[in-house]
């Protein structure tokens, strides 16, 4: 589990987030939507630490990471794993080289125990076979699933997802919705998705936060997504004409 608390953060006098409070839960798909300017990315990397919010604090289960020094700080991201919004694999690297290289960077296993939990995510990904080739000569939604593997090879406790189906079509944005979804509940992960997609809202979102200049607009689930009469977040999810054709079938 990681919680926010009354996290605020400025920018010298622009204020980016005010008074967010939020749990993500473990085992579940915790998404944080919002349109452009929001706060959801300012968010996230408070989050994960990349920057410190101005006051508040984030907790990973019962520690308070905001005030950790760098090693105990390096120790809580072993358990972390990032899926970047453009994958960011090296192009000069296989795949085999980069879903390897972060226990290159943060573990002494062997060759050989490298190679088999490699071997392990590749294939849990459906990317079995496919270790010798380059980014390049994949598909994009292909890319994106070897970026999951890489952020499951060190078997994470946390999880965090900017935009993971940014640039994907639909089809293909469902299967790493669904393949986010199932490794979160079959590892137990805190998992934490950033993105404006409502396919994944009403696919996989178990809790979903929506951000809206820089406040904490509304809190609930996919179920509740279409019952709600929460104007901010009807005028979010209603932008799009199919899904005001879903809720008012749900009305009739």
């Amino acid at each position: 589990m990681i919680r926010a608390e009354h996290i605020y953060k400025n920018f010298g006098e622009q204020k980016v987030l005010e008074d967010i409070s939020l749990e993500f839960e473990a085992g579940k798909t915790n998404l944080i939507i919002g349109r452009s300017g929001a706060g959801k990315t300012v968010m996230l990397k408070i989050l994960v630490g990349l920057i410190q919010p101005s006051s508040g604090t984030v907790w990973y289960d019962d520690v308070n990471f905001t005030t950790l020094d760098k090693k105990k700080v390096r120790d809580i991201r072993m358990q972390v794993g990032m899926l970047f919004q453009g994958t960011a694999l090296f192009d000069s690297m296989t795949l085999e080289e980069n879903v390897r290289f972060p226990m290159d960077m943060f573990t002494s296993k062997t060759s050989k125990e490298k190679l088999d939990r490699v071997n392990y995510c590749l294939e849990r990904v459906n990317l079995g076979g496919v270790n010798k080739k380059y980014p390049s000569e994949l598909s994009g939604g292909m890319q994106k699933r070897a970026g999951v593997a890489r952020a499951i090879v060190l078997q994470p406790k946390y999880l965090f997802c900017d935009e993971p189906n940014s640039g994907l079509d639909p089809k293909t944005s469902m299967v790493i919705d669904a393949l986010i979804h199932d490794i979160t509940i079959e590892n137990n992960i805190t998992t934490v998705i950033n993105t404006h997609d409502m396919n994944s809202v009403m696919e996989i979102g178990d809790n979903i936060a929506l951000l809206h200049e820089g406040r904490l607009a509304w809190e609930g689930n996919k179920d509740e997504v279409l019952k709600s009469d929460n104007e901010i977040l009807q005028g979010f999810v209603f932008a799009s004409p199919f899904l005001q054709k879903v809720r008012d079938l749900h009305e009739e």
